[in-house]
């Protein structure tokens, strides 16, 4: 356990690593009709993919950018979308919805 982990430096971004692809890619081939949707970078994070299922399910991790994300989508034959110019699907906020209706809390797919 690391009491006093160090934190990034103000200002850094923080990228992906293969923590995040290896999660992305068993969303993507344990779900079926999943779609990929490209979150432009921040001051803080990387690039993001949210992958969404076709029940409504959702995940998001850091890529390694606008190509990194592209990539992905199509070693796993992913549609990909820029969230900026589609938004998001109807099926992830019905989802999220019913999760929180349930009491169900923290982040989606975070296993």
């Amino acid at each position: 356990m690391a009491l006093f982990r160090r934190r990034s430096r103000p200002g850094t971004v923080r990228t992906a690593n293969s923590a995040d692809t290896d999660h992305l890619t068993a969303f993507a081939t344990t779900r079926s009709g999943v779609e990929g949707y490209v979150e432009p970078r921040t001051a803080v994070t990387e690039t993001t993919l949210v992958l969404v299922a076709a029940t409504g399910e959702w995940t998001r991790r850091r890529v390694g950018g606008e190509h990194g994300a592209a990539t992905f989508a199509r070693k796993h034959g992913i549609p990909l979308y820029e969230v900026a110019k589609v938004g998001y699907p109807q099926r992830m906020r019905d989802w999220t919805e019913q999760r929180k209706r349930a009491g169900e809390v923290g982040p989606p797919s975070s296993r």
